[in-house]
């Protein structure tokens, strides 16, 4: 059987959504688009009817790919004002667990919010037989069953923008999570599991911090600076478009003073169609001008967060895409940081970290209670099982109860 996952991922530069497969306990691409963004600021959507046409303009050429709709997805949310905190739950199994007993002892440790906030997720810590502590607990004998979890909450608002404009093009939300949960869960290994750690996500227009105790977030800021500062450095240092300035920065910038040269030169017309000679190092120092302000601003925060440094600091974003860019992450937040590298066959490119990263949280959540689900039919299994005319090898509302409780 293969099983088939979509998720969307609503940024401020770009919308992306990624479908790939679980099959024999393996991810693999079948699908991933990427369309600019328009209507959204921040990652908040704000006007409804750009942000739609963005939204179905990036499902059309994932369609299209597939040669069938997708009906059904798991939606990054905003993150802005989302909380964590410690939950505890307990109660009786009758002889081994199940996973109506999972649901309802996750059910037990659910505490009440305001009017304003909306539970996102549960992520269990660990759960408690009479037996002693257990991470997988399905099946096991016990009498009682007690766990402690993190409870993630945002506001409504937050949660249902996203949910209305994806049900207005027909696309049923299956689960919500956030942009950091899905992060750690991309970069998860044993090291992870077993230690403290951070993932720094650089955007267009915000930068995520996040703090994870063994893989498991427990806290979350944001700052209001990202990729497109940069972009806009350079567009009013030399009065370019914006466009320029972005393809500036990503093809001709050096992340490393040493690596530039005072004598290598680009010429672009400017806004007034003139053209213009760009001195790559020049360049390049606008561009560590504004990272190394960056940089202070996430030591900053990191420090706010937490009085230890993490064991390993994950930095991911499209903007670490850039050559040597591991470089002056080791600089500035020293030899803990790396960057976090997507490993999916057919897709390599970090700006898809989130999207990918709940994915394979959404599928663990099914594994923690023995369910087995998939987001499309079996007539549209058969068509991707199908070879097509033309096909190539990249082919790639109504929320669930919070934890696949039936």
């Amino acid at each position: 059987m293969r099983y088939i996952y979509s998720c969307l991922d609503i940024g401020s530069d770009s919308i992306k959504l990624v479908v790939c497969e679980l099959y024999h306990g393996r991810y693999n691409l079948l699908a991933a688009s990427t369309v600019k963004s328009k209507g959204i600021k921040k990652g908040l959507i704000t006007d409804f009817n750009d942000a739609k046409s963005c939204i179905k303009k990036c499902f059309d050429q994932v369609e299209s790919m597939l040669g069938f709709k997708i009906k059904k997805v798991i939606a990054i949310i905003p993150s802005y004002f989302s909380e964590f905190s410690m939950i505890k739950g307990e109660t009786l199994v009758e002889e081994r667990v199940t996973s109506e007993d999972i649901v309802s002892v996750l059910q037990k440790g659910m505490v009440k919010l305001d009017n304003s906030k909306e539970m996102v997720t549960i992520m269990p810590v660990d759960f408690i037989l009479d037996s002693g502590i257990s991470y997988y607990p399905l099946g096991k004998e016990t009498k009682s069953l007690k766990t402690r979890a993190i409870l993630a909450t945002a506001p409504r608002k937050n949660i249902y923008s996203v949910v209305n404009v994806l049900n207005s093009i027909n696309v049923d939300v299956i689960d919500i999570s956030l942009g950091a949960i899905g992060d750690i869960n991309a970069f998860m290994d044993d090291n992870v599991k077993n230690t403290i750690s951070a993932v720094v996500n650089i955007g267009s227009e915000k930068t995520e911090v996040s703090l994870y105790n063994k893989g498991i977030i427990v806290k979350h800021s944001v700052i209001n600076v990202g990729s497109k500062n940069i972009d806009h450095d350079i567009a009013y240092m030399y009065k370019l478009s914006m466009e320029t300035a972005k393809d500036l920065k990503e093809k001709y910038a050096l992340i490393t003073r040493n690596s530039s040269s005072l004598n290598d030169a680009k010429e672009v017309k400017n806004k007034d169609l003139e053209l213009v000679k760009i001195n790559q190092y020049e360049l390049s120092e606008v561009v560590l001008s504004r990272i190394d302000e960056m940089f202070n601003l996430i030591n900053q925060e990191l420090n706010i967060l937490t009085s230890h440094k993490p064991n390993i600091i994950f930095v991911t974003g499209g903007i670490t895409n850039m050559n040597n860019f591991h470089q002056i992450c080791r600089e500035k937040l020293g030899n803990c940081a790396i960057i976090g590298s997507v490993n999916l066959i057919g897709l390599r490119n970090n700006k898809f970290s989130s999207a990918i990263g709940n994915i394979i949280y959404f599928v663990n959540k099914l594994k923690l209670k023995g369910k087995d689900y998939s987001m499309i039919s079996s007539d549209e299994m058969d068509i991707l099982s199908t070879p097509r005319k033309n096909s190539n090898d990249s082919m790639v509302g109504k929320v669930f109860s919070y934890f696949f409780g039936e």
